[in-house]
């Protein structure tokens, strides 16, 4: 029913910045939440910021806040994450999601609360 496509993911050096873009496609009209998560090797999937997209509130855990950035162009069904200050804990592969429940809304970090998943675009931050 949606497809998502991540890009914009590369090899930086700590203290350096990326901006991801995910890419929504088919029936967007009613979706509620878009977020970005992503999972290390050997450790759990976990979110790093989450939006309403109606309202464009943001959520972000403290390990990212202040660094990094969620933006959405309505025009171009578009996601974008802006990381700033990178650091090599950073390293993951990152994913976009989406849902269209109502209940996302106040769990936007939670990778449980999304359906809709991109492939995922490798982030690797070097010391």
């Amino acid at each position: 029913q949606v497809q998502l496509v991540e890009s914009g993911g590369g090899s930086v050096q700590g203290g350096g910045s990326l901006r991801l873009s995910c890419a929504a496609s088919g029936y967007t009209y009613s979706l509620n939440c878009m977020g970005w998560f992503r999972q290390a090797p050997g450790k759990e999937r976990e979110g790093v910021a989450g939006m309403n997209t109606d309202t464009g509130i943001t959520a972000y855990p403290d390990s990212v806040k202040g660094r990094f950035t969620l933006s959405q162009d309505n025009a171009k069904n578009t996601l974008y994450l802006q990381m700033n200050s990178l650091k090599p804990e950073d390293t993951a592969i990152y994913y976009c999601a989406a849902d269209f429940r109502p209940s996302c809304i106040s769990r936007r970090l939670s990778p449980e609360m999304y359906n809709y998943w991109g492939q995922g675009t490798q982030v690797t931050v070097s010391s």
